[in-house]
């Protein structure tokens, strides 16, 4: 099948066709056409599917059937859950509405807002917003949502996730309720389908992968490791194999920043991204890493949905995460438009239930090996670690530089403060 077939115009083609694809992916095969002709749509789709165009064009479609008013009002609304993927769905929007009279922004917090409001007040069609910077601007008096035609529910799975339900409820009662929806998600959880129920009318439902399924072009192996030597392995890994780019999940902000620096004093350029970070030193982190001239990213799950690296080929779970299907994300980075891709996970003792799990949810039994001089500690406790407690026993060697006095010795986020820095994202 062509994009040609899909029933888009002239002008989406040639602007498809300049980003140099021919061949419209499951996903957007699937959904363009119930899109295109009005339905409210429940999609599910990995990372890596191109479910961004599955929304986006057939979205750019409809709106340029109208010619704008003197004085643009916002169409559509795009909600996604993070401020890179926000950036990341505008530039989608701008690229494949280059030959069209639309005009679109992204607004999210974390930077200035003035020069969004500028962007506001000369007319927008297509609004791209993280939940809390939108009803902020709302507040002030910056917007309106009473002349919204189309709503995206983008990455919905991790809004809720994230703990954004409260502010998406309350963005619900700002738009007319006649609107063609359309709620993208990694899954179809039963949180997913109990949200789909209050904000869709009959939709239809879209499934471009198995639920839950992770990538068949990653190739994912565990390594055992005692917990105190994982960063002097990943920095041998990386030495030894010559690797230009990886992208490394950790399970904290403090243990990805000091993975970084452990990094950086062994010769490999490396950068943190996390919700700590200001907007503009994950930009730049991102955009270096993009380029190449950083070699290693390092990452809590704020990066694991959405972003767009093309040909990564190094994907590292420097600690497993605890929720199975942030595992299936994660990967999910690698392996991307038919490359390969390898997923490497550092497992210590006390992730040994995690492990299991990923394993039930995935269907897989993930091929383990042990280096040697790395080997795992025999004596270690296989009961998972708690975020705020100290391991019972350091390992016996420390060669790693990666302690477990340092892993563990965090305070466990306080609940007042988690409004805030969502409303950040």
């Amino acid at each position: 099948m062509s994009f040609n077939s899909l029933g888009l115009s002239s002008p989406l083609l040639k602007a498809v066709k300049n980003q140099g694809y021919t061949a419209p992916s499951p996903i957007q095969e699937k959904a363009i056409p119930l899109v295109l002709k009005g339905r409210d749509v429940l999609a599910s789709a990995q990372t890596g599917t191109g479910k961004t165009a599955g929304f986006t064009l057939p979205m750019l479609q409809i709106l340029s059937k109208e010619r704008p008013n003197r004085h643009r009002t916002i169409r559509a609304l795009v909600l996604t859950p993070t401020r890179e993927l926000a950036a990341q769905v505008h530039e989608n929007v701008q690229s494949y509405s280059e030959y069209l009279d639309i005009r679109s922004s992204v607004i999210f917090g974390g930077v200035n807002q003035k020069p969004q409001v500028a962007k506001l007040r000369n007319g927008v069609d297509i609004l791209i917003a993280t939940p809390g910077r939108l009803l902020d601007l709302k507040e002030q008096g910056h917007l309106t949502l009473s002349k919204i035609e189309i709503l995206v529910l983008d990455e919905a799975d991790r809004m809720l996730d994230m703990g954004f339900l409260r502010d998406i409820e309350r963005i619900m009662k700002l738009m007319p309720k006649r609107r063609q929806n359309l709620l993208f998600s990694a899954t179809f959880s039963g949180n997913i389908k109990k949200l789909a129920r209050g904000i869709l009318t009959n939709p239809a439902m879209v499934e471009a992968t198995p639920e839950n399924s992770t990538v068949d072009a990653v190739e994912q192996r565990v390594i055992r490791v005692a917990k105190g030597l994982k960063t002097g392995l990943i920095i041998k890994l990386i030495h030894d194999g010559n690797w230009q780019q990886a992208l490394v999940f950790t399970r904290t902000k403090h243990g990805a920043n000091k993975l970084t620096k452990k990094m950086i004093a062994a010769k490999i350029t490396a950068a943190a991204i996390h919700g700590n970070k200001s907007q503009s030193a994950r930009t730049k982190a991102l955009a270096g890493f993009k380029a190449g001239d950083i070699r290693v990213l390092v990452a809590t799950d704020i990066a694991a949905r959405g972003l767009d690296i093309p040909l990564l080929p190094h994907v590292v779970n420097f600690e497993l995460p605890n929720v199975p299907a942030d595992y299936v994300h994660r990967i999910g980075r690698t392996g991307r438009a038919g490359a390969s891709g390898e997923a490497l996970s550092l497992v210590s003792a006390d992730e040994t239930s995690f492990l299991k799990d990923i394993e039930k949810l995935t269907g897989l039994d993930i091929p383990v090996e042990i280096i040697k001089g790395f080997e795992p500690d025999p004596d270690a406790s296989t009961e998972p670690f708690k975020q705020g407690q100290r391991s019972r026993r350091p390992p016996r060697n420390n060669r790693g530089g990666g302690g477990s006095k340092g892993n563990n010795s965090r305070k466990p986020n306080r609940s007042k403060n988690r409004r805030s820095s969502n409303r950040s994202r």
